[in-house]
């Protein structure tokens, strides 16, 4: 998939704080926005000129909470197969991931699937629909499979319902969640998508202060 987002243009991509090669702990999208933003002032400092930002699953709502509360904004947001709000456990895998969040033995499997968890929010942060209309004016792209298995449409529906018609909605047919339900051709749209937007975002505001 990074190779085929490659194919429009420069990828930076990184691991969120407690998965991968990343140090820290994971706080499940709370303060991760931080780690985006990070790798938005490093594309910055690369020499890019124009930065989108793609988030999936809880990437996704990384991208939206991150493009809403932080003031460096990217140029355009591709938010694919996020939730809407905290605690969903209306789907069995999503029921599986809450008992990997929350009992004992389940934060030691996380451990043991590369995800090193950190301690439960002592303060619930703003969901994503919560904060979704302050994006307004980056454009926002919401892209949710209809057969997505942890997060029901209603979620992309809800968000963009929440901007008051400023985002785009992509409800794709015959498709299941985040990045295993990527097609060649659903990358291309979506960086085709990203590349208009980011132009338009752009070009009469920074270009003019330049």
């Amino acid at each position: 998939m990074l190779n085929r987002f490659a194919r429009h243009g420069g990828v930076v991509a990184l691991d969120f704080r407690g998965h991968g090669r990343s140090a820290g702990r994971s706080t499940v999208g709370a303060d991760e926005i931080h780690d985006l933003a990070a790798g938005v002032s490093l594309a910055r400092s690369l020499g890019y000129r124009r930065v989108v930002t793609v988030g999936f699953s809880m990437g996704a709502s990384i991208a939206i909470r991150h493009a809403a509360l932080l003031p460096d904004k990217p140029d355009a947001v591709a938010a694919v197969s996020g939730p809407s709000r905290w605690w969903v456990r209306e789907t069995a895998p999503m029921r599986r991931v809450h008992w990997l969040l929350e009992q004992p033995h389940g934060r030691l499997a996380a451990r043991a699937l590369g995800v090193r968890l950190g301690r439960r929010w002592d303060v619930v942060p703003e969901s994503p629909l919560e904060v979704v209309h302050r994006i307004t004016p980056t454009p926002l792209l919401v892209v949710h499979g209809e057969d997505d298995h942890y997060f029901s449409p209603d979620h992309g529906v809800a968000l963009h319902r929440a901007t008051r018609g400023h985002a785009e909605l992509w409800l794709e047919p015959a498709t299941r969640h985040a990045e295993s339900a990527m097609t060649p051709s659903l990358v291309d749209r979506i960086a085709a998508w990203l590349a208009k937007a980011s132009l338009r975002s752009h070009a009469p505001t920074r270009e003019g202060k330049k």
